[in-house]
């Protein structure tokens, strides 16, 4: 139970355009709705497409906006190699869930560098976490009708965690209250999905 003394910590990070801000907004007024404190920081890189963008929420007690090293409770990173980026913010009990599909930065071509495999970050992320979860996000948006509903996957992936604090039906609801109508039930299947995946896993 949260309460003054702790707080739950969540990190996302990915790229401009993957709907960062937007996932990190849904999460807040969900918090909030449930009588929790919240506070969220952001950090732009270029937050338009292809820049990196990170947020930090705080559900609970907190004295800083910022969350310290080793202490999130759950990492959603929308592209593999955001994921190791955020390590420092990770320990071995953090959740990390993140899409499996890399977008490759222009620049490691003119500096000779290689972008790791997907497989070899899945594998070192097993060795020395307890709690990875890769999720074919690219794949299961357009499964639930556009690969703008990439980050409705890996919140409802998020959510299945025993740990998470808040409920579907939260979610579901700031969801609805932050998205255009028309996109409710494609955003609802991506949820869904998501949600399913880590489940079953």
């Amino acid at each position: 139970m949260l309460n003054k003394e702790n707080s739950y910590n969540v990190y996302i990070c990915g790229v401009g355009g993957q709907g960062i801000i937007k996932t990190s907004v849904i999460i807040g007024e969900a918090a909030m709705n449930e009588g929790y404190d919240v506070v969220m920081s952001e950090i732009h890189g270029m937050s338009q497409r292809g820049g990196v963008v990170s947020t930090e929420l705080r559900i609970g007690g907190y004295k800083s906006s910022i969350i310290e090293k080793f202490k999130s409770d759950i990492i959603l990173a929308f592209e593999p190699s955001e994921a190791v980026r955020a390590l420092d913010k990770a320990n071995k009990n953090t959740k990390i869930i993140f899409n499996t599909s890399p977008i490759i930065p222009s620049t490691l071509n003119q500096f000779n560098q290689v972008y790791p495999s997907v497989n070899s970050i899945t594998e070192s992320l097993n060795e020395n976490y307890d709690s990875v979860y890769p999720v074919e996000g690219e794949k299961l948006a357009i499964e639930s009708g556009s690969i703008l509903s990439l980050n409705m996957v890996l919140l409802g992936a998020a959510i299945a965690n025993d740990t998470f604090p808040l409920s579907k039906k939260s979610i579901i609801e700031s969801m609805k209250n932050n998205l255009n109508i028309k996109f409710h039930n494609m955003n609802l299947n991506a949820i869904e999905k998501g949600y399913n995946i880590v489940k079953s896993s």
